[in-house]
């Protein structure tokens, strides 16, 4: 008869050793307490799917991977340097080449790994599976007695004429350097001449970029031009329905507009301290993953003034930084009490989607504005925004204007507008179609000397939480992906521009007066 052995049992520890040599996403979590030793992990969905995706890679069903999602969301710390001490504990003979924009950079995630593979947790549990060689074991290069090879370079490095099975590209550019034009398109060469051609098995080697979105025309966006690239996209604040996909476990995450990536680390308030950190290009592509030229936009931030509600505490005012470096205070002012009596008007632009459109997340918006006028000043004193089908489009236009009487509402007659304005002319007065003789471009380009002249004023961001994201579409215009609230404002723009006073009475303008209650409504 047999005695029972304890021995056979396997220890808490053994077990999660396990777990971690199996799956990538515990072993990221481990290894940040060994790289990060005293700093919270802050476990998020996003982590898993990078994980899954890494994971994908290690069994050759992708091939060619980027990345792209904000700084400091544990992109470089996942693929750059946990994917790799992971993959040798299962295939320690893999070869891996690794580039960033600077030697200094590249060391860093080197010296990370070995510090992982050199803890005694991991020689405790793994150190039967490889070891390092002791002649060669430098910051930048080592090797174990499995014939694995881990080499860290810079972008345009010598160390890049040896070879890898798997080569990574993490942050390429850094901010200053995507700017020049020179040193942008030169790290495209490197990575197109020297870096890609390193693979030692051009059919079953895999290539790994991973990135923050610095411009227009940085890497990531190079790569586009080519065929069988996996994108594993990211942005901070989601601007439209996603749906993100997890190669692995084939679960999906829906994320909808407004959603953070990351909430438990950075949520609305150190959203807009990035937007104002960075400015709308910055944050655009850094966090947003869609930069914009940075001098191509009509509209500059510094132009806007910004109006708050009478009988509430001033609000901090917006600074904005310039382009030479120095920080401008923009202009803001109570909102004037003879608003009251001057006319008002609402400006629609209509894109709403089909059933269809809906599911795929197609990125057109329905916008209605609130706009009012006292002498040479404009006022923009409120927005509804959304991505609506026909039905939810016509009852928030009917709310809209149940809330705030105007007796003129511009509706675009093109598209979807005109089924609106076919739907609501009957039961809503005054409703005008309007039927634009110009391009978008050119109707956004004769507003601009208003707003730069100082004449238009909107929200302060205290007490509107949507003028980010208004402010932002101006900046990226005519290269963003959204235009409907750039459309509304042109559309009543111009109105106003051809109207000069009013053409109404002012009989007709005390008629349609907006109720006195409408300061306390505007108090977000």
């Amino acid at each position: 008869m047999k005695t029972f052995d304890p021995s056979w049992i396997p220890s808490n520890e053994q077990i999660h050793a396990e777990r971690c040599r199996r799956r990538l996403e515990p072993f990221i979590k481990r290894s940040w307490e060994i790289i990060e030793p005293g700093k919270e992990y802050l476990d998020n969905w996003h982590i898993g799917c990078i994980a899954e995706h890494l994971e994908a890679v290690k069994n050759g069903e992708i091939l060619r991977l980027r990345i792209n999602m904000p700084p400091r969301y544990m992109k470089s710390i996942s693929v750059t340097v946990c994917f790799p001490v992971w993959l040798w504990l299962t295939e320690p003979q893999k070869r891996f080449l690794f580039a960033s924009y600077s030697q200094s950079l590249s060391t860093k995630h080197s010296v990370d790994r070995r510090t992982i593979i050199q803890s005694d947790w991991h020689k405790k549990n793994y150190g039967h599976l490889y070891k390092l060689t002791s002649d060669q074991n430098v910051k930048t290069e080592y090797v174990n007695d499995k014939r694995g090879v881990m080499i860290s370079t810079s972008v345009g490095g010598t160390s890049t004429g040896k070879g890898g099975d798997i080569l990574i590209t993490d942050d390429p550019h850094n901010p200053r350097q995507a700017e020049s034009d020179i040193q942008r398109q030169s790290a495209i060469e490197w990575f197109d001449r020297t870096f890609s051609t390193r693979l030692d098995d051009k059919k079953k080697g895999a290539i790994i970029l991973v990135m923050q979105r610095l411009n227009e025309n940085d890497l990531s966006a190079h790569i586009e031009k080519f065929p069988g690239w996996t994108t594993l996209c990211l942005q901070g604040m989601a601007e439209k329905r996603t749906v993100i996909y997890f190669p692995i476990s084939k679960k999906e995450i829906v994320r909808e507009p407004g959603d953070f990536l990351w909430p438990d680390r950075e949520g609305e308030k150190e959203h807009s301290e990035r937007k104002i950190m960075l400015g709308e290009y910055g944050y655009a592509g850094q966090y947003q993953q869609n930069p914009a030229p940075s001098d191509g936009g009509r509209f500059k931030r510094w132009w806007w003034r910004f109006w708050y509600p009478q009988g509430v505490k001033v609000p901090e005012p917006v600074r904005v930084k310039l382009p030479d470096g120095t920080w401008h205070e923009c202009v803001q002012e109570q909102l004037p009490i003879d608003y009251e009596i001057r006319e008002k008007w609402q400006s629609w632009d209509m894109s709403f989607k089909s059933i269809s459109q809906s599911k795929t997340g197609d990125p057109d918006y329905v916008s209605g504005q609130l706009w009012a006028r006292a002498k040479a000043k404009k006022y923009l004193l409120d927005q509804v925004r959304g991505q609506w089908g026909f039905v939810d489009t016509k009852r928030h236009f009917e709310e809209f204007d149940k809330k705030y009487k105007t007796y003129g509402k511009l509706v675009e007659e093109k598209a979807n507008g005109a089924a609106i304005i076919d739907a609501l002319s009957e039961k809503i007065s005054g409703i005008i179609p309007v039927v634009p003789k110009e391009s978008k471009t050119a109707r956004a380009d004769s507003i601009c000397p208003q707003i730069e002249a100082g004449n238009i004023y909107i929200p302060h961001p205290a007490y509107c939480s949507w003028v980010n994201a208004y402010i932002e579409e101006f900046s990226a215009f005519p290269n963003g992906a959204n235009d409907d609230q750039v459309d509304s404002t042109s559309q009543m723009l111009n109105r106003f521009m051809m109207d000069g006073s009013s053409d109404l009475s002012k009989l007709e303008r005390a008629n349609y007066a907006a109720p006195k209650s409408l300061s306390r409504r505007l108090q977000v």
